[in-house]
């Protein structure tokens, strides 16, 4: 059975985002139903509420149970691959930040098969990114990366851009989505490595 690019990119940021919310979990030393649980979240807790403010439901995952499956597997495979790595949260970060690409990805096609405005479309992909770890920092007690120093949610919304704008240049859609998801990819790890941030506000 032959897999559309958007399927592909689905599975994988389903796989990626399973992956770092298990190691978030485990960083926090959860038992494996909570790391499934966290697991979960973080994976489908963006295209939730995508679909929701869409009016789409029910929402993706309610519709195919595969990607619940999907989700089951990666975290089991990470739970029983966790003594060979080491460095946990270089691992959780690699995973998140490509997660991050390819969900924003997968909001801003879904505002446009939905004939939404640019802007919107943007802001589609940048929830269906940021949302699942939100609720995955939530749930583990700690403040979400896109409220701290990090730059996340800018890196959905530049790359949103980027995609806009290499479509009204004419790049072919497939290669305009790998692009943006590597530009995305490589912006977090620059930015995290030369420790770029925005400015902080209060007392």
């Amino acid at each position: 059975m032959q897999i559309s690019t958007m399927e592909a990119i689905e599975i994988l940021g389903t796989i990626s985002f399973a992956i770092s919310g298990s190691f978030a979990a485990m960083q926090r030393r959860l038992d494996p139903f909570g790391v499934l649980i966290i697991a979960f979240v973080t994976s489908i807790g963006g295209g939730t509420v995508r679909d929701l403010l869409l009016g789409d439901t029910p929402v993706a995952w309610m519709r195919d149970v595969n990607y619940c499956l999907l989700i089951l597997l990666s975290s089991i495979a990470t739970i029983f691959f966790k003594t060979h790595i080491k460095k946990f949260k270089v691992t959780l970060f690699l995973f998140d930040s490509m997660g991050l690409g390819l969900f924003t990805i997968l909001g801003v096609q879904k505002g446009i098969s939905f004939g939404l405005s640019p802007g919107i479309c943007i802001a589609l992909g940048t929830i269906t990114g940021c949302f699942g770890g939100i609720i995955r920092d939530t749930l583990l007690n700690t403040i979400p990366l896109i409220f701290r120093k990090e730059v996340y949610a800018t890196a959905c919304i530049l790359g949103g851009l980027l995609y806009f704008l290499l479509l009204y240049f004419d790049l072919k859609e497939d290669i305009a989505k790998v692009v943006v998801i590597a530009a995305i990819f490589a912006f977090r790890i620059v930015v995290v490595r030369y420790k770029v941030a925005l400015p902080k506000f209060g007392y």
